[in-house]
Formats: C-alpha cells, sequence, structure tokens
C-alpha cells in the first residue's frame, strides 16, 4: 500500500503543460537557497534586493500576517454567501426573472463572470451535503478555492478523512491530486458525464486592450480533438520557422505563440472548407437559415384574437398557435392561395419575415438576446407586435431574443415592449405585473470599511481566525504524511 501511494505521488508531481517550470519555478529543479545568490547578492528571481532593515521587516511581517487574516475573513464571509445562494436555487427564485439558468442569475445580480457563477450554485449544492467541509469553511480554515477542488471527490461518508489532506496542502496540490482520483462507481460516473457534456462551453471576447481572450469547458474526448488539431497545426507552422537558438524560458514563451497561431490556422482551414451550409459567413443565424422544417399554418391562427385553426408540421404533428406565431416572427414565409375545395390555386415565392439587411441592423444594434442578463449570440429576430396582427417589420418594431427567451415571451406569458421614444431601450412584464428592464443591479450600500464590518460579522458569529488558520503547512506533495495521504486516496475511491 505504502508503494503504491508513493507511486502516484511521485507521477501527480509530474507538470501537466510544457511551460509548467515557467509559472512556478517550484514546480522542479532547485530553488535558490533563501538570502540570495553565493555571494550576497539579490535573490536571482526577485526584482529587488532582499531587505535586511530590521524595522522594515518588522514592518512587512505585520502587513503579511494582516493580508493572512483578512484572507481567512474572506474565506469565511464566503460560506455564508454560498449558502444563501443554495437557499435561493434551491426553491428556484431564479425563475422568477426569466433567467436561463441559477447561473445566469446570479452573474446578473453580482456581476460575476458566467463561468465563476457556475462552479459557485455547483459548490454551494454540494456544501449542502457537506456539513463538516462547510464549517471549516465558515471559520476561514478552507478558502473557495480548496472547497471547490474537494467538492468535486467528498461525499458525506468520506470528507472527513479528506479534509485533513484540502486544510494542510496548497490549492495546486490539492487540484491536482483530485484531477487524478476516480470518484464514482459507473453509472455514477456516466450520469456525471452526461452532466459535463451539458457544461461544455466557450467564449471570446476583447480583453480592452487589443486582445481577445478565450474561456471554455470542453468534455475530455472533445480536448482530446482539439488539442491533437492544434498539435498537427503547430507542427506545420514549426516546420515553416526559420529556428534560432532559445533558452528554456524563450522556447516556452515561443511554443505558447505558436499554439495561439495553431488555432486561428485551424479556424482558417475549418472556414475554407466549409460546414455543409449555404453561407457559412452567417454570424448568429436567422431561423429561415438554421432551420428547414416545414410549418402549415393559416393567416387565422398567427393573429393575436384570431381563430386557432391549422398549425401543424410536415407529419402532422399539431402545433400551439402561440408557438406557430414564435416561429413565424424569424422565418421564411410561402403563401399558398387555395380554392373553395382545398385545391391550391397559386404558391407565392418565398420571402423572409424578417430580411437581411434588417438582420443586419439588428446584429449591429442589440449584439445578441436583449433579454435582461442574457446577450447570447444566436438568436431569433421578434417582432414587439407581430406582423399578423399589422406590425410593421422595422428596426422599431423588431428586437433579437434567443430560443429561450423567445418562447417566454410567447408560450410563457411574457410582453416586451420598449420604453422611451428614442431610446430602444427593452421593458419586459412577466405574468406576475413586474417589469424587468437590461441594466445593471446597484450594489448595495457599504459602509466606510466593508472588510472591517465583514470581520465583525465573522466574530459576532464566533468565527475569529487568526494569520495561520488557512495557511498550508504541506507545501510540496512530498511533504504530505503517509497517513493522511492514504486515508485521503482510499476515501476518494
Amino acid at each position: 500500500m505504502g508503494y503504491a501511494a508513493l507511486a502516484v505521488r511521485e507521477d501527480a508531481r509530474t507538470p501537466y503543460r510544457s511551460d509548467a517550470a515557467v509559472d512556478d519555478p517550484d514546480a522542479c529543479g532547485d530553488r535558490p537557497a533563501e538570502g540570495g545568490g553565493p555571494d550576497g547578492s539579490a535573490h536571482p528571481t526577485a526584482g529587488e534586493p532582499w531587505i535586511r532593515d530590521p524595522e522594515e521587516t518588522e514592518e512587512l511581517d505585520g502587513i503579511e500576517s494582516e493580508v493572512a487574516l483578512r484572507a481567512a475573513h474572506i474565506h469565511a464571509s464566503m460560506q455564508p454567501f454560498l449558502a444563501l445562494v443554495a437557499r435561493f436555487v434551491d426553491r428556484r427564485g431564479w425563475t422568477r426573472g426569466g433567467h436561463r439558468t441559477p447561473a445566469h442569475w446570479l452573474s446578473y445580480l453580482t456581476s460575476f463572470e458566467l463561468g465563476t457563477c457556475r462552479e459557485y450554485v455547483r459548490v454551494a449544492r454540494a456544501l449542502e451535503e457537506l456539513p463538516e467541509t462547510a464549517a471549516s469553511m465558515a471559520r476561514g480554515a478552507l478558502s473557495y478555492s480548496k472547497v471547490r477542488a474537494i467538492t468535486r471527490v467528498a461525499r458525506p461518508e468520506t470528507e472527513a478523512d479528506l479534509l485533513p489532506l484540502a486544510q494542510g496542502t496548497t490549492v495546486a496540490v490539492l487540484e491536482r491530486v483530485v484531477r487524478a482520483w476516480k470518484t464514482t462507481d459507473r453509472l455514477t460516473e456516466a450520469e456525471q458525464e452526461r452532466v459535463r457534456r451539458e457544461s461544455r462551453t466557450f467564449s471570446i471576447f476583447p480583453d480592452g486592450g487589443g486582445m481577445d481572450e478565450l474561456r471554455g469547458r470542453l468534455p475530455s474526448d472533445r480536448g482530446a480533438v482539439l488539442k491533437r488539431a492544434i498539435e498537427v497545426a503547430s507542427d506545420e507552422l514549426y516546420r515553416a520557422e526559420d529556428r534560432v537558438p532559445l533558452s528554456p524560458e524563450e522556447k516556452a514563451r515561443e511554443a505558447a505563440k505558436l499554439r495561439a497561431d495553431a488555432l486561428v490556422l485551424v479556424a482558417e482551414r475549418a472556414m475554407a472548407a466549409g460546414f455543409g451550409s449555404d453561407d457559412p459567413k452567417t454570424l448568429s443565424g436567422t431561423r429561415a437559415e438554421r432551420y428547414q422544417v416545414m410549418l402549415h399554418v393559416e393567416p387565422e391562427t398567427l393573429a393575436e384574437d384570431g381563430e386557432t385553426g391549422m398549425s401543424e408540421l410536415e407529419d402532422g404533428t399539431r402545433v400551439s398557435a402561440e408557438t406557430a406565431r414564435r416561429v413565424c416572427c424569424d422565418a421564411g414565409v410561402v403563401r399558398v392561395t387555395k380554392g373553395p375545395e382545398g385545391e391550391v390555386l397559386d404558391v407565392g415565392r418565398k420571402t423572409r419575415t424578417i430580411p437581411p439587411a434588417l438582420r443586419r441592423a439588428l446584429e449591429v444594434s442589440d449584439r445578441g438576446c436583449r433579454f435582461p442578463g442574457c446577450g447570447l449570440r444566436f438568436t431569433d429576430g421578434h417582432h414587439i407586435i407581430h406582423w399578423a396582427d399589422g406590425g410593421e417589420t422595422s428596426l422599431r418594431n423588431t428586437i433579437l431574443l434567443c430560443d429561450f427567451h423567445h418562447t417566454l415571451v410567447h408560450e410563457g406569458g411574457w410582453k416586451v415592449e420598449w420604453w422611451g421614444a428614442k431610446l430602444r431601450r427593452a421593458a419586459f412584464h412577466d405574468p406576475r405585473g413586474h417589469v424587468h428592464i437590461a441594466r445593471v443591479p446597484e450594489p448595495p450600500e457599504l459602509g466606510e470599511d466593508p472588510a472591517g464590518a465583514a470581520i465583525a460579522e465573522n466574530r459576532a458569529r464566533g468565527v475569529d481566525p487568526d494569520a495561520w488558520t488557512a495557511g498550508a503547512p504541506w507545501r510540496f506533495e512530498r511533504d504530505i504524511p503517509d497517513e493522511v495521504w492514504c486515508r485521503a486516496a482510499e476515501a476518494a475511491l
């Protein structure tokens, strides 16, 4: 058992990325001795010489202790925050505002990034089943980052064995260890795999400095395909370059740049090959281009106050009148004239309810779904006053909505209208009569010293961490006592 555990620990120390040595100087190699170089000069990795003034050293020690103390109070304050998130989500409070998911609600309410909110919600729900982990976080002994890692493998019956490992190691070590452990049986793993695939995401957004930042999550098998494609493209670019001798640090930086160029090359080759559509350059797509589903519907059915008549798919499946109105908001329409016996007298030309020029104008003005807190780029055009009710097809009467919120407006009983004579400010009315307008939620009023208030609140709850509460005595995996390691490893099986 001891040899097996030792072997796993040695393998876990292998860096997952080729540039690990650049990002983490402690990841490999010998570290310079404390106190600088052999001649007493500045530390080779430091920007300034070591400070030896006793008074300044004492001052820095005080600052360092205060930083650690406030960090522990921040960790302690996160637990009540997550408990409230879980309580709100369990009661499905997020559905009141028409949000797609609990993460969308939390992101809109708090201005946290959407991916961060997905993890907040997952961790908050997990802590409901892990009381010891929640209590450890509540007293400042576990940071959110450590709780996020341990909740991937901990169960109510095993958390007591995992907590000593989480409390004693750094976040980096804990993350590496958790990734390597098998967490559940075959059936549960299959369910977790389904959940992981449902949570896949990818986004590209400008960082404000002339660059685009990429973030995403892919199932491991899909990620392997992308990595292999980038590797192939990188090899092609590498063969085309003039190679010069480089230091290890320069090699790591150049490899990262090469991977970035390779990703662009993969995209360019994919665009050149096409995707089987007539117009692969469509930005977010209109329903007329994305779908070729035939819906047979009578004009009276599309009118808001009209009689319900024919509304069916090609195979005869009945579609509700409101669903037909939603589909026809942004679709290709062919008008068919029939005689008294049902015979076809005339078939008109296919026209788009939202023409390409108007679609481009909507893309420029709306920049995605206009529902508060959404912004999804794949959208439908929605008529404020339906064209079947006499509404005009113009920029003043149309708005972009994602499929979820377009369905909410039609079948969900919500209404949308413009507020303001000149501004395109969308106001959404829910079935309860409440109004939802796209705006950044105003932060609550805080006192002059919000951090001090959080510390006071923690102490009122009986939580009073010190500068060592959230520390990690075991910096490297080799430092973890065998007893702690083996108990944790067995608990995660």
